[in-house]
């Protein structure tokens, strides 16, 4: 009995000096849940983008094979405008470009997003749930000789599903 009580204080002094230290476990998962979250959004905002630049796509190749004195209808700015060929294939040229830099940009952020969510993750030890279970064999050892040896390091880490 003396030896739970001394485990239980010990327990107590290691969170309570880890509040003091640094961030709580619950802040650390707020934080990761965040950025994940960040990187989820430019992702689905680059597939949206990549869809424009299909659909732009389609119409400069149908334009292209049109007269360009032929009348067509261009939507701008929630507005119908009525237009010639000659007139709305390079406005559309250019916006296709426009949209494939901002991908190229938003992908260059999710590269760096990603980068900044793996040094967090290895700074205070998160794992994610199922992680680990499909991992080779190297990883499966390592994380077996954590939760068997490392007392201190195993409660430092944060499982997050």
């Amino acid at each position: 009995m003396a030896a739970n009580s001394s485990s239980a204080v010990s327990k107590t002094s290691n969170s309570a000096g880890g509040k003091q230290s640094g961030p709580s476990a619950e802040q650390v998962v707020s934080t990761f849940q965040r950025m994940r979250q960040e990187q989820r959004s430019m992702a689905s905002k680059s597939a949206e983008l990549e869809m424009d630049i299909n659909e732009h796509s389609l119409v400069i190749d149908t334009l292209r094979e049109v007269d360009p004195s032929r009348k067509c209808f261009r939507l701008v700015g929630g507005v119908l405008v009525e237009r010639t060929v000659k007139e709305v294939l390079p406005a559309l040229e250019t916006n296709k470009e426009q949209i494939s830099k901002i991908i190229e940009s938003i992908n260059t952020q999710m590269q760096s997003k990603g980068r900044e969510l793996t040094e967090y993750r290895e700074r205070y030890n998160i794992r994610l749930v199922g992680e680990g279970e499909g991992d080779g064999p190297g990883q499966s050892a390592a994380s077996s000789g954590d939760s068997e040896g490392g007392g201190s390091k195993s409660g430092a880490g944060v499982l997050v599903s």
